[in-house]
């Protein structure tokens, strides 16, 4: 079993009667799912809010009953991955390009946790490209500021080479900065820019992050 299944499957774990559940997007949260519709298929009764256009056709291929962020009064749990996290439990989301919504289904959530293997955690952030989901309209605009700060902005292409849509219907542009250290100071600058739409940089978010490792996975709680 790899790193990636075997901290999906120890998540799956948390997830309990009559929960509504939060359904993460990428590599491992994809093993979360499918451990979860095999519960679902022995008797297991929870709703799932999905993350994802991708997430969504699995979870429907292995019958887990869904409704949409705006259906539920609130999500009592989110298991989702990460593509980087720092020392102290700081992350960078995004590279699998469904950033929006993942945070918005982790802010109305009771409880996140976030599953990783080892390669993962970090000492601080910045390594992994940051993405940085834009409206289209005036999004070569925010490209040249970010080109004039240094930080090195890509467009995120898809297979086609064409400019990748986010499921919202937005692009993303990826910043190469190598290092953030600021990065609270850094989301808020962020949050002030006309057409940013969100970005990567989920900060104080996680309750419980669970990491594989060689020798087992190893559950580490936050808040």
């Amino acid at each position: 079993m790899n790193l990636k299944q075997m901290v999906g499957e120890k998540a799956a774990e948390y997830i309990k009667e009559g929960m509504v559940v939060g359904l993460g997007t990428g590599s491992t949260a994809y093993y979360m799912v499918e451990a979860l519709g095999r519960r679902v298929n022995e008797g297991l009764n929870i709703i799932g809010v999905t993350t994802s256009t991708r997430t969504k056709e699995q979870a429907e291929g292995l019958g887990i009953p869904l409704k949409s962020v705006d259906e539920v009064d609130v999500i009592d749990i989110t298991i989702d991955g990460a593509d980087e996290i720092s020392r102290d439990f700081q992350g960078i989301k995004g590279g699998g390009g469904a950033l929006l919504f993942e945070k918005i289904v982790a802010d109305y959530s009771k409880k996140v946790i976030w599953i990783v293997d080892e390669s993962k955690m970090v000492d601080e952030l910045g390594a992994f490209p940051l993405p940085i989901e834009v409206m289209t309209y005036g999004s070569l605009q925010l490209f040249k500021i970010f080109e004039a700060k240094g930080y090195q902005p890509e467009f995120r292409l898809d297979e086609a080479g064409e400019k990748y849509v986010t499921d919202g219907g937005h692009l993303l542009i990826d910043l190469n900065m190598k290092e953030i250290k600021e990065p609270h100071d850094l989301a808020t600058w962020l949050d002030g820019l006309t057409g940013v739409v969100e970005h990567g940089l989920f900060l104080d978010r996680v309750n419980t992050v669970i990491v594989g490792y060689e020798n087992g996975p190893v559950v580490k709680e936050v808040r």
